[in-house]
């Protein structure tokens, strides 16, 4: 895929703007939470494990109730996936529960990107093999559109209308070992 794209694309999200998306996002939660009661965020596997990490701790922050140790996990989605045949095969990344379990728990499902919807629905799909939420929510750094499901974010960092031709990308210090930035990639443009 990369011969196809080029190294670098044009950035619309630096450091700092994730920096502060991730902050409203983790005031958000709180508010419609009302308060850290009952709350625990569950990342999916790669890229929304360390972004609920970084709203755990923004969390704790402001509301010193949340304990990020007791309140957050990781799931890993890959034999939920419905394009496992046309893709290959991924390497299964550990699924951790909260300690607090999930099992009548607010949770909140984060996520990079949220596009087709089909990530999210294998996110579901997956936690109900663990338990039964009393609600789930949905926070993503970015939403691009295009949903092929019936999808929408609760808390969204930035919307970013796209072409079906483009492609968005994270970076993430703690899986990319770089600046933080989310970068959109024109194919056909050469940029």
């Amino acid at each position: 895929m990369s011969e196809f794209y080029p190294v670098m694309g044009r950035t619309i999200l630096n450091e700092a703007d994730i920096n502060r998306a991730l902050t409203r996002i983790a005031h958000e939660i709180l508010e419609g939470n009302r308060g850290a009661e009952n709350l625990v965020l569950v990342g999916i596997q790669r890229k929304g494990a360390p972004l609920a990490q970084r709203l755990a701790e923004k969390i704790a922050r402001t509301d010193s109730s949340f304990n990020p140790q007791l309140c957050l996990g990781q799931l890993d989605i890959t034999k939920y996936r419905d394009d496992l045949n046309s893709k290959p095969e991924k390497t299964p990344l550990p699924t951790v529960l909260p300690e607090s379990g999930i099992d009548g728990k607010n949770l909140v499902l984060v996520d990079d990107v949220l596009y087709s919807g089909r990530t999210i629905r294998a996110g579901l799909d997956a936690l109900k093999d663990y338990g039964r939420p009393a609600c789930v929510r949905l926070a993503v750094l970015v939403d691009r559109g295009h949903r092929e499901l019936p999808i929408r974010a609760d808390h969204v960092g930035k919307n970013l209308p796209t072409s079906s031709e483009e492609v968005v990308r994270v970076y993430l210090e703690e899986i990319d070992g770089c600046t933080d930035r989310v970068e959109i990639l024109h194919p056909n443009s050469g940029e």
